[in-house]
This record gives structure tokens, C-alpha cells and sequence, in this order.
């Protein structure tokens, strides 16, 4: 963290790409008319780059191959899914375009590395899709929870649902009327967001930690803090009660 974090309360969307494709167990690539999934099999470097690992005989590693001028256009899409099981899910999509090209020879047995050289890159959220610039891209860096989130976000929803239900009283009490339950949605280092689920609808709040985390230890110390302020919050919010 920098000086340039003070007054931030989320990521950029940049760091926000960033995080979705390091995060990502899978990705999908379409190209030539053909679309495969790939599992565990990527890397993102500096400057944007992504490297994918294509186990060998798989079709991808041939089209490449066979392209005239020995890169192919494609597109590459991850998709992030928050970890408790919330309504709608999906909490961004990430799609890059570029071309693939061979990253260098491995012994087929190992299968092929191709390297995908971005040219556009376009992050799309509940709040609506977002270009992202290459030079954004290349200055960015993931979340420094973006490997830990799933952990810490499951770990809270299965054990400890009555702190995150405490936590509403920090939430201005015109958005809790109607609200049936409360997840933790979402978790980065400036912040908690939380899932207010009503009947049909739902609506994300954030909480924002008193000061960006310089490493992912301090999470756990901030959602502590944020938990002793909901205690002491005026009682006019009172904390949602599950059923």
C-alpha cells in the first residue's frame, strides 16, 4: 500500500481484473469458431500477459499451431463467483481479447504453453461493463486477499453468521427494512461488502476497514474492529435477526 490508497475504499478496476484472473480456478477460450475450458491452467504476468498451460493433445495447442501467421485471435473469459451460496452469484466477468502464440517448446508430454498478448480488456459487474486500458492493466496488481477471499469469506459464512448479522448495525437503517438475511458478499483490503437479501431483491453495502491492509494477516484484526463498533453502534440500528 502507498500513499495513493489513502481515502480509497475499493479497488480499482484494473486491480479488480487483476484479482478475478488470479483468483480463477478455470477460464474459458473461444477461438476459431471453438470454445474449450481450461482448469488450473493459467498465470498472469507483468504486463498484462497471460500464459496458459494446455494439456497435450488438446485441440487449443493445434489451432494455434496451424494459424497462418503463428498467432491467433481469442478471447478468454474468467468468471468470478463469490463463495457463499448468495443469490446471483456471479459477481464479475472478466473478458480479454488478444492473440495466442506459442510461449516457447516443451516436450509434448508436458503439453503446450501459449502466451496471450491483450488488446482489450473489459471488466463487467452488477454495476455495469467497464474497459479496462492496457497501460491500467500493466501498473495494476491483484488484491493482496484476492487467494485468501474464498477461505475467509466460506469461514465466516458457515461459522460465524451471527457477527456477520451484527455487523448490519453499522448499515443505515433505511436499507435494512425488509432484508430476510445477510452475507458476506465480498472482501478485499480496504473492505467487508455485505448481500442484504430481501424477499425478491438484494442490495451490497460496503464497510470500510479503518485503514487499507498492508498485508493479509490484518484482516482478520479489522473485521474484529469493525464487529466492536457494530457492538457500541447507537441502538436506533438495531443488527438484523436471522431466523
Amino acid at each position: 500500500m502507498g500513499v495513493d490508497d489513502v481515502g480509497v475504499v475499493e479497488p480499482t478496476a484494473a486491480e479488480r481484473v487483476c484479482s478475478v484472473v488470479v483468483a480463477a480456478g478455470s477460464l474459458m477460450v473461444a477461438t476459431g469458431g471453438r470454445r474449450w475450458e481450461l482448469t488450473g491452467a493459467h498465470a498472469l504476468h507483468g504486463g498484462g500477459r497471460l500464459l496458459l498451460r494446455v494439456p497435450a493433445g488438446c485441440g487449443l495447442a493445434t489451432a494455434v499451431a496451424r494459424a497462418p501467421r503463428g498467432h491467433r485471435t481469442a478471447v478468454l473469459e474468467f468468471t468470478d463467483v463469490a463463495p457463499a451460496a448468495v443469490r446471483s452469484r456471479v459477481r464479475a466477468r472478466v473478458t480479454v481479447t488478444g492473440w495466442l502464440a506459442p510461449a516457447g517448446r516443451q516436450p509434448e508430454a508436458t503439453g503446450t504453453c501459449l502466451r496471450l498478448d491483450p488488446s482489450h480488456i473489459l471488466l463487467d459487474t452488477t454495476a455495469g461493463p467497464v474497459p479496462v486500458g492496457l497501460d491500467e492493466l500493466t501498473l495494476a496488481q491483484p488484491d493482496l486477499l484476492a487467494t485468501h477471499e474464498a477461505g475467509m469469506l466460506t469461514h465466516l459464512a458457515d461459522r460465524h453468521r451471527d457477527m456477520v448479522a451484527l455487523l448490519t448495525r453499522l448499515v443505515d437503517s433505511r436499507l435494512l427494512h425488509g432484508v430476510t438475511d445477510v452475507w458476506p458478499l465480498a472482501l478485499d483490503r480496504y473492505g467487508i461488502t455485505l448481500r442484504l437479501e430481501h424477499a425478491r431483491s438484494h442490495r451490497d453495502v460496503r464497510l470500510p476497514f479503518t485503514a487499507p491492509l498492508r498485508e493479509a494477516a490484518q484482516a482478520g484484526a479489522e473485521i474484529q474492529a469493525l464487529i466492536a463498533a457494530a457492538h457500541v453502534c447507537p441502538c436506533h440500528r438495531r443488527p438484523l435477526t436471522r431466523p
